[in-house]
């Protein structure tokens, strides 16, 4: 299992359209994805899942990945989350 931590710095938090596009990222890899803000956490491939997170801006949100291709997808999320949130 691959984590990491990331601080939301986007001033709207994970509002729909980043939602989205976060779904979209995650979707592409074949590892289970989940987040987890506070004690929420979300199935990063399901939109409904990460939108109830309800993670703002200067929250901290961990993210775990497990599969076969958990390094990949790590290092792919790590640098969406850096780009868009």
């Amino acid at each position: 299992m691959e984590r990491f931590s990331y601080q939301i710095q986007n001033p709207i938090g994970i509002h729909a359209r980043p939602a989205g596009m976060l779904v979209k990222a995650a979707s592409q890899y074949r590892s289970e994805v989940m987040l987890q803000a506070g004690e929420k956490s979300a199935n990063a491939k399901k939109i409904f899942s990460v939108l109830t997170l309800g993670a703002k801006c200067g929250d901290q949100v961990e993210v775990s990945v497990q599969g076969e291709d958990e390094q990949e997808a790590c290092a792919g999320l790590k640098a969406f989350f850096e780009e868009n949130l």
